[in-house]
């Protein structure tokens, strides 16, 4: 909104100043400095609330090592994340971008999801929370909008270089597409197609309707494809954050770390001299959305200051779901939906640490008539803890580990 006003007043006063909200780097500065500062000053008020209406996290009783500590620690603590997230994006960002108001939607859609299951486990008094069901239908809802708009929406191109006037398989130029002619004479233009990239491959690009391709016609169905794909993955990404989401700090600080490294990814693609000197995709428009992920970095850190051991406050599902969310989102809106075993790492171990433990539990159970386990306890930050390692070594470890996957995601945009 702040965007706009200024852009009117350098338009029509000529307002000294006004026009530095034209660059997009002071107006993720603002979004970070703004997102920690109602990080921490509404997180104080937040958490004061919250212990005086004594809204209370409910603790399962694990034989872990400090857990009766933990009992009746305020909960709830993700509409702190979501505030600041929400307010900085509004203020600095064109909400008119695509992919602003779809980061937005996301926001909100998973917040309010997971806002219902914690008021379930604390005002109702009911440890399931909301049924699993109605999560999986709120991720399923949440990724048919996202897949359905990134596939059709118009504002969604990538610049593509015209060779010998032909398109890819699945590509099209798109409406209102804008051509632009390099000092080396080679034509690019904004088309509308279903690439991402993958690593290692030397053209760095993979084209999903070759999944289908060997099936006669079927090219035209590839958006159902990408949907699925779309929606699998927002699930179990935001599942993955919610399981990691165990130990004071370690889902806060593996998610900013992670933000952080979808912020070069969308820096880079979005801007036309980065993506041409590294020879990646050039994205139209996406520079706009470094501001949302300057938020959300901005608010995972902000709320580390309460979150960090001994925890003042947790997140609780109001912000693990939509952290998890968010992150899926944002990488398919990079194009960089493949890369996410690799920048998520520690979500997907964690998921499959749950996946491993109950599958192996069931089939030896079956086979010897008593059920074993692989790790201690799942998923793998408890087994950790069983090994008699203190959470904050476990979550600063994960942070480390996350940052080296980060690290490596981000070279293979030059690994081929």
């Amino acid at each position: 909104m702040l965007y706009y006003l200024f852009n009117y007043l350098k338009t029509n006063f000529n307002l000294s100043g006004a026009g530095a909200f034209q660059y997009i780097t002071f107006r993720v500065t603002l979004a970070l400095l703004l997102s920690l500062v109602i990080s921490l000053l509404l997180g104080k008020r937040l958490v004061q609330y919250l212990q005086k209406k004594q809204i209370g996290e409910v603790i399962r009783t694990l034989g872990l090592a400090g857990e009766n500590l933990k009992k009746g620690t305020p909960t709830m603590g993700g509409l702190i994340i979501l505030s600041a997230i929400i307010i900085p994006t509004l203020l600095f960002a064109q909400v008119n971008n695509v992919y602003i108001w779809l980061m937005l939607l996301c926001t909100v859609w998973l917040g309010l999801i997971g806002f219902l299951d914690d008021y379930i486990k604390v005002f109702k008094k009911n440890k399931e929370g909301l049924a699993g069901k109605f999560k999986v239908m709120g991720q399923v809802g949440l990724g048919l909008i996202i897949g359905l708009t990134l596939y059709f929406n118009n504002d969604v191109v990538v610049s593509r270089e015209l060779m010998n006037a032909k398109l890819s398989t699945g590509e099209h130029v798109a409406k209102n597409h804008q051509e632009r002619v390099t000092k080396d004479g080679h034509r690019f233009t904004d088309v509308k197609t279903p690439i991402t990239t993958i690593p290692f491959v030397k053209n760095h690009e993979f084209n999903y309707s070759k999944l289908i391709s060997w099936i006669p016609g079927a090219e035209k169905f590839t958006w159902v494809l990408y949907v699925i794909v779309v929606i699998i993955i927002i699930t179990a990404v935001s599942n993955g954050a919610n399981l990691t989401d165990g130990l004071d700090g370690l889902a806060t600080g593996v998610s900013a770390v992670i933000g952080m490294c979808l912020g070069v990814f969308a820096y880079v693609s979005g801007n036309i001299q980065f993506a041409e000197y590294l020879n990646v995709m050039y994205i139209p428009n996406l520079g706009e959305l470094s501001i949302f992920i300057a938020a959300f970095v901005g608010a995972c850190v902000g709320f580390l200051w309460y979150n960090a051991f001994p925890a003042q406050v947790f997140m609780g599902d109001t912000g693990s779901l939509a952290l998890g969310g968010i992150i899926a989102s944002l990488a398919f809106i990079v194009r960089k939906e493949l890369l996410i075993p690799i920048f998520c790492g520690i979500f997907l171990v964690e998921n499959l640490s749950v996946v491993l433990q109950v599958s192996y539990f069931k089939y030896t159970k079956k086979k010897y008539g008593e059920g074993r386990r692989i790790f201690l306890m799942s998923p793998l930050h408890h087994h950790y803890q069983k090994l008699g390692y203190h959470e904050s070594k476990i979550a600063v470890r994960f942070w480390i580990v996350t940052i080296m996957c980060a690290a490596f995601a981000i070279a293979t945009l030059k690994i081929r």
